[in-house]
């Protein structure tokens, strides 16, 4: 499945789940452009993902797992195991600290 079409079906989804219509997320973008996400014809920026995730009372984490999770057709305790190892392995800990060696700088709380 195509990014843009498992984004869009897993927001409709979220959306739908959470009791919200399109015109709910008027305050944040149009009707029409809820719509073409949801149809898969456009990406929205990270910063839109972070709104509309926002406004349904979600992580954005939640939102692009949704889409890996139909994209990729992979169990869900896979793909959190997934990211959780890729994390670890580049240099943060699970306490949401920058632990890289490589960094010049002091580890940065997140």
């Amino acid at each position: 499945m195509e990014l843009n079409t498992a984004f869009g079906l897993a927001l409709k989804q979220l959306r739908k789940s959470k009791g919200k219509t399109q015109e709910d997320f008027s305050i944040i973008s149009s009707r029409t452009y809820l719509s073409t996400l949801e149809r898969g014809l456009k990406s929205p920026t990270i910063d839109k993902v972070d709104e509309i995730s926002g406004l349904m009372g979600i992580q954005a984490l939640t939102l692009l797992a949704a889409t890996y999770l139909l994209k990729n057709q992979m169990p869900f305790t896979e793909l959190v195991s997934l990211v959780q190892e890729e994390l670890l392995a580049n240099g943060f800990n699970d306490q949401g600290v920058i632990v890289d060696s490589l960094a010049q700088k002091p580890p940065l709380s997140l």
